[in-house]
């Protein structure tokens, strides 16, 4: 049987206010599955490995999670409407147009709209 998808975990000390934000903030949709514990469906998702060849690269082992969509621009006016406060401008990453934000707990993320397919 094939692998068929990816399972991610944020790690928060206000975890009750990160599910709130993802739910509420950036509209994530979410299966409660008792005692408090939103699992949020993703329709699609993808992988990539980076290599640490170069000066700032983070150290072997680490990992992280980024959001993405179609038409950053337009998501980060939704977004911001919904009260997510951004602590950059979109840049031009070369693999996308990307922007971080910081959830609850201190869990900070990307943003991007990729120039991948």
């Amino acid at each position: 049987m094939p692998i068929k998808g990816v399972h991610a975990m944020f790690y928060s000390a206000q975890a009750e206010a990160l599910r709130a934000f993802l739910r509420d903030k950036l509209g994530l949709a979410a299966t409660d599955v008792g005692g408090g514990w939103l699992i949020f469906d993703f329709a699609e998702a993808d992988m990539g490995v980076h290599p640490v060849d170069h000066a700032d690269a983070p150290p072997s082992g680490a990992h992280s999670i980024s959001f993405y969509c179609d038409d950053i621009e337009q998501t980060v006016a939704e977004l911001r409407g919904r009260g997510v406060e951004f602590s950059d401008e979109v840049t031009d990453q070369g693999y996308g147009l990307a922007i971080h934000f910081e959830m609850p707990g201190g869990v900070k993320v990307e943003l991007y709209q990729p120039r991948y397919k």
